[in-house]
Formats: structure tokens, C-alpha cells, sequence
């Protein structure tokens, strides 16, 4: 994570001409000699190992954190209450008490938050959030989500397999982006989980290696999400279908440049799904522009290049294209992992209102 941002930081004013122009002041680790490599490669002008003592800097106006989940909290209160903006990689934080903490900060304090759910800046996905918010689809009735990878079988140990550090398995680290993707497009909100499993297949893990629940969208679709990490054939495999009323959509990662449209309303002789390139800026797809003529693709990196772009806008008191989460939005988001972590455990029905008052 720290090279995709960095690298969104590098390109942003390349192809861009955002209205601020970010400068790569300083990379702190905990590890002085390879902080010092990074802030090399990635043309930083500082290395530090202390975040507090770099705050006493006032060149220095966002903190940009992309470190383990448990160390979210402290280093987002820390440069919260120095009065930074702070940009924060998902899951928000390890455990919801955490996220909480820090979305009561945020609220508090005088710099603004946002949260790298960076599938958002897929120019499909948001040109799906655009088409649903302009009443495509009508109502929306039922949602079907997916992200599936296969790396953790045999993986070595790591972080991310830690509860104490990482907090969950798959269910915070893939299955939050879909759970946000979701609402992002929908613009409605997980608001009940009917039922859910999580599962761990290797007794070296002490988090979830796959999870699956039922939900209930705030305007009554139904919902189902699946995350694994033991997806066997699946390097990257995630994606969504939101059937409404009038109409459906469909994207898949596999294929980021295309979405599948499907009009219900249209003649029945020849009514059927729609493949939209998305790659043409002057038809108005979402930041395509900023790169290259329509037709020629871009990659996963540049969904990070877009949302350095859209913070910079937003940093400027400029209203990006389509919304950028902050941390209350990343609170909810957490707290909807952690009502399917309860409906899987007790079996039961559970609803998000609940956990987000307990």
C-alpha cells in the first residue's frame, strides 16, 4: 500500500492538474534504514521513525496512513489532534472500539478524514454510482457481491493473518470494500444481516479465511456478500450485479473498463445486456480523461492516482465527481462487518442499528 500511494502521489500531477500541488515531504516507518530506502525510490525529501516529532513540521499538511490495521488508531489520533487531514487505508481500524475512537476524533477535530476504499475510483464504478443516482434503475430489489482471491492458501505467515493485528481476516480486508462498493453505488445502507458463516481452514490463522451473509439494504433489497482468501483459480476476482426495477448492472474486476447495463424498459424485441466501455472522458465517464484517448486502458494503480486527485479537490474546498468516504463512513461500513461477525456466531438475526449502539 505504501508504493500505491506513493506512486498516486508521483502521477497525480503528471496527467493532472489538481488545484493543489502535493509535495512528498516525509515517509515514516518503524525501521530507519529501509524508511530512508523507500523516501529514495519514492522521491521523498524526508525519512523519519517518529510521527509526532514530524508533526512539529507545519509544512506538512496530511498524513497519509497505510500502515497494519492495529496501529490506525494511534497514528490517526495522533495526527488528528496536530490538526492534519488524515487519509487512512481500510479497514478504518483492528476492532470496532477503535473506529470508533477515531470517527469521534475525526469529529472533533479541526482537519478533515477520508478513507482509501479506492474501488470507488474505478471509472465503471462510479459511472454506476452516477447512473443509479440518476434513477436508472429504480428501485433497487436484490444485489449479489463478490470478492475472491486465492493467495491465502499456503501463504506464509503475515500480518493479515493475525487477529490482534489485522482485527479480521477476508471479512476486513475484502469484504469491506465490497460492503462499501455496495452502498457506494446504491446509495443505500446494509441495515440488517440475516444470517451469516465465517470459516478458518488453516489453525495457524487466528482470523476468518472466508465469510458469506444475507443483508437487508435501508430501502428493502435483499443482499448477499461473499469474501474468501481461499477462492482456488481467483487472483483479484470481486465484483457486483444490482438488479432494480427498471433496469440492472453488472461489473467485474476482471474486466475494470467494462459494465454490463441492462435496460428493462427498452423495445423486448431486442432488449438485452449492454457492455459499456468505459474508457471516453468527453462522454463524460468518470477521470478516464486525465489519461488517455477513449479505447486505451488503465489499470489498478490509477484508481489510487484518482482518489489523490479527488483529495487534493476536496482539500481545496472543490466538490469531486463522486463522494469520498470519511472516517463516519468507514465507521459504518465496520460496523456492518462486525453484524455479520455476530449474525455468523449466534445464528441469528441481527441488526446494524444494534451493534452501532452497543
Amino acid at each position: 500500500m505504501g508504493r500505491a500511494h506513493a506512486n498516486a502521489w508521483q502521477q497525480v500531477t503528471r496527467f493532472a492538474d489538481p488545484p493543489l500541488t502535493p509535495v512528498r515531504h516525509t515517509v515514516v516507518g518503524r525501521d530507519a534504514t529501509r524508511t530512508a530506502d523507500f523516501a529514495r525510490r519514492w522521491d521523498f525529501t524526508h525519512a523519519a521513525t517518529d510521527l509526532a516529532a514530524v508533526l512539529t513540521d507545519g509544512e506538512i499538511d496530511l498524513v497519509d496512513i497505510t500502515t497494519p490495521n492495529d496501529s490506525h488508531r494511534e497514528l490517526a489520533l495522533t495526527a488528528l489532534a496536530a490538526g492534519r487531514y488524515v487519509a487512512c487505508e481500510k479497514p478504518l481500524a483492528a476492532t470496532l472500539s477503535d473506529a470508533r475512537a477515531m470517527a469521534a476524533a475525526a469529529a472533533e477535530a479541526p482537519g478533515r478524514t477520508s478513507v482509501w476504499f479506492s474501488y470507488r475510483r474505478v471509472p465503471a464504478i462510479g459511472l454506476a454510482h452516477l447512473l443509479v443516482a440518476a434513477g436508472r434503475l429504480g428501485p433497487i430489489r436484490h444485489v449479489r457481491a463478490v470478492y475472491a482471491q486465492q493467495w491465502g492458501q499456503g501463504a506464509p505467515a503475515a500480518w493479515r493473518f493475525d487477529g490482534a493485528r489485522a482485527g479480521s481476516g477476508a471479512l476486513g480486508d475484502i469484504a469491506a470494500h465490497i460492503v462499501d462498493t455496495v452502498q457506494f453505488v446504491t446509495g443505500e445502507q446494509v441495515v440488517e444481516v440475516a444470517g451469516g458463516v465465517e470459516v478458518t481452514f488453516d489453525a495457524s490463522h487466528t482470523v476468518d479465511d472466508a465469510v458469506a451473509f444475507v443483508g437487508r439494504l435501508s430501502g428493502g433489497a435483499t443482499a448477499t456478500f461473499e469474501a474468501t482468501r481461499y477462492a482456488t483459480g481467483y487472483h483479484n476476482h470481486h465484483g457486483f450485479e444490482i438488479h432494480g426495477e427498471h433496469g440492472a448492472l453488472r461489473f467485474w474486476f476482471d474486466e475494470m473498463g467494462r459494465l454490463g447495463v441492462y435496460d428493462a424498459r427498452a423495445d423486448a424485441l431486442t432488449r438485452g445486456w449492454t457492455t459499456v466501455e468505459v474508457s471516453d472522458g468527453e462522454a463524460g465517464h468518470p477521470w478516464v480523461g486525465l489519461w488517455w484517448p477513449a479505447g486505451h486502458p488503465i489499470g489498478y494503480e490509477h484508481t489510487f492516482a484518482h482518489q489523490a486527485f479527488d483529495l487534493l479537490q476536496l482539500h481545496s474546498g472543490l466538490r469531486p465527481v463522486v463522494p469520498i468516504p470519511d472516517f463516519a463512513d468507514a465507521l459504518q461500513v465496520q460496523t456492518v462487518l462486525e453484524t455479520a461477525l455476530l449474525a455468523a456466531r449466534r445464528g441469528a438475526r441481527v441488526l446494524v442499528e444494534e451493534v452501532a449502539g452497543s
